[in-house]
């Protein structure tokens, strides 16, 4: 059984920066997909970005594209979301998750093994 712990969040004013991470613990996800997740208040949890094992695809939604950058470190077993030109509107909770093994996803079904998840505050 795998589990994650994601952190990094933080308050942030927008246009600014933060690094997410997610450290895996009690087995190697090396070869699973990792995806990203969000959950703004009072809405539902969304899909951010997704890597397949080998880094070579990433996935991001559209309202991410250009800001966010997934990335993933297999010998320390860690995902990371670098988050730049930050938004009021990426306020929430932010998980990571494990998708399919060689595989890569994008919906929440995809995804399982869910970390507590870290809080993101923008502010205008």
């Amino acid at each position: 059984q795998v589990q994650l712990a994601e952190s990094g969040g933080g308050l942030a004013q927008a246009g600014g920066s933060l690094r997410l991470s997610c450290a895996a613990s009690g087995r190697t996800v090396s070869t699973y997909a990792m995806g990203w997740f969000r959950q703004p208040p009072g809405k539902e949890r969304e899909f951010v970005a997704s890597i397949d094992w080998s880094a070579r695809t990433a996935y991001y939604t559209d309202s991410v594209k250009g800001r966010f950058t997934i990335s993933r470190d297999n010998a320390k077993n860690t995902v990371y979301l670098q988050m730049n030109s930050l938004e009021p509107e990426d306020t929430a909770t932010y998980y990571c998750a494990v998708g399919g093994r060689f595989g890569i996803g994008r919906t929440l079904a995809e995804f399982g093994s869910w970390g507590p998840g870290t809080q993101v505050s923008v502010s205008s």
